[in-house]
């Protein structure tokens, strides 16, 4: 991390007293020394005290008399003590400066976003906000803003629309580009704290509104307007320092007050908590809940040309994973899983499995290697597509447990571009998962 630091300096006029008082200092030592040398090599009466070594290398002091020279001997070899020569300072100057340093990290600013803790002069000279203090107020909590053309290479920037925290109804495309704060960072975490805009049309593409990342998925927001879950998306950033991500926001169509607010944080290559390589969606912990873009039982549709992976960590002493369709309390029917057919009614849509014959997954899918039903009799089925509007891996219109030991936990979303009019009032899919431990009899 870097260091911020702050500087404190005295006035012009304590800065001489201060000098003035150390040169004081400085010739009160040199007189005090100078008198001391005077009075050494003096005997008691005041005689000068003489020092002759002899042959053996031990000294002698002679009190009293001068001795003389003997017969021979230059002058030098006597030799006389005059004490110290040289003045010790005491280190007693008082300092100028007082330096705070503090390091750059994660700051939570007054307006509820996240910022970085920076001096406020850093902090306005690289175009952020201050929104609070940090490191005992030596520090501001700098929050960095973003909108259409312009680019960041901060880290935790929020991408908001134009006009925001108002709403925007303008078209058209709205870009941000994405730089890399460090040659180290690997991926882009994205969070959308913020996401109102129009839903799909009917047949469920985002004309009015998209959200493009790299031609990986495209978002809309579902027609009920009170859904607000925080989408979490990860893009992987490329190795080098010359890999920047083009996020694009794509407006058309009538006249509605979008808004959207995207937190982009940076992530190290050698951090845990990045996500495995190629994954869109990453989740972590033994049993969560994966829900496919646009997801509600109630109004929301299933998206056209989606695809992506969606991925679990493994956790330690674990090694497979179930995966049971979600509970839903809207319809007569359970709709958590809803691919392709035509499922409006109220007569259930049996899965379909696999790549060939009449009940293949060739349009919509979702890939879970080598899955099969818990507590099938028998040789397991291991199969990898499922469709239909059942989630099971074999052809029935009654839900079942699903579970895989393939790892790394993956699964694939793909949907094509024609929904209608084979494919009807699809949901898209919603399943909670729960990782089993090793010692399981996982065979069944």
């Amino acid at each position: 991390y870097c260091t911020g630091m702050v500087y404190l300096q005295g006035g012009t006029a304590l800065l001489l007293g201060i000098l003035a008082l150390q040169l004081v200092f400085i010739t009160a030592e040199i007189s005090d020394t100078s008198q001391k040398s005077r009075g050494q090599g003096r005997t008691p009466n005041g005689k000068r005290r003489q020092i002759s070594s002899d042959p053996n290398g031990a000294v002698s002091f002679i009190q009293g008399a001068r001795r003389r020279r003997p017969v021979g001997v230059k002058a030098g070899i006597v030799n006389e003590t005059l004490g110290p020569t040289t003045v010790e300072r005491d280190g007693r100057f008082l300092s100028l400066f007082t330096i705070v340093q503090f390091q750059n990290q994660g700051c939570a600013a007054s307006s509820g976003d996240n910022g970085t803790c920076l001096t406020s002069a850093e902090c306005s000279e690289r175009g952020g906000v201050a929104s609070g203090h940090c490191a005992n107020g030596y520090g501001v909590c700098c929050v960095f803003l973003a909108t259409c053309g312009q680019s960041t290479r901060e880290n935790c920037t929020y991408f908001v629309n134009q006009g925001y925290p108002g709403p925007y109804d303008g078209t058209g495309s709205c870009q941000l580009t994405i730089n890399k704060a460090h040659p180290d960072i690997c991926q882009f975490r994205l969070d959308f704290d913020q996401f109102n805009v129009a839903g799909p049309e009917p047949i469920d593409t985002c004309v009015t509104m998209t959200s493009s990342l790299w031609q990986v998925a495209i978002l809309c927001q579902p027609f009920v307007e009170s859904i607000q879950e925080i989408i979490v998306m990860y893009i992987d950033a490329g190795v080098g320092n010359t890999n920047p991500v083009t996020l694009n926001f794509v407006t058309s169509g009538p006249s509605f007050p979008r808004n959207w607010k995207v937190k982009i944080c940076q992530i190290p290559c050698n951090t845990i908590y990045r996500a495995e390589e190629g994954c869109l969606q990453y989740f972590t912990g033994v049993s969560g809940q994966i829900k496919s873009f646009n997801y509600d039982p109630g109004a929301g549709l299933q998206l056209s040309k989606q695809d992506y992976s969606i991925c679990i960590r493994m956790e330690r002493n674990f090694c497979g994973i179930q995966y049971t369709s979600c509970p839903d309390t809207v319809n007569n029917r359970t709709h958590a899983f809803t691919l392709s057919g035509n499922t409006q009614g109220q007569t259930a849509v049996s899965s379909s499995t696999g790549t060939l014959g009449p009940n293949s997954c060739n349009a919509d899918w979702l890939i879970i290697p080598c899955a099969t039903n818990v507590g099938r009799t028998g040789l397991p089925a291991c199969i990898d597509r499922i469709c239909g509007g059942t989630f099971n891996t074999e052809i029935s219109t009654t839900p079942s447990t699903v579970i895989s030991t393939v790892k790394p936990f993956r699964l694939t979303v793909h949907t094509n571009n024609v929904e209608a009019p084979g494919d009807v009032g699809n949901r898209g899919f919603c399943l909670n998962y729960v990782q089993q431990p090793c010692t399981n009899n996982l065979d069944v």
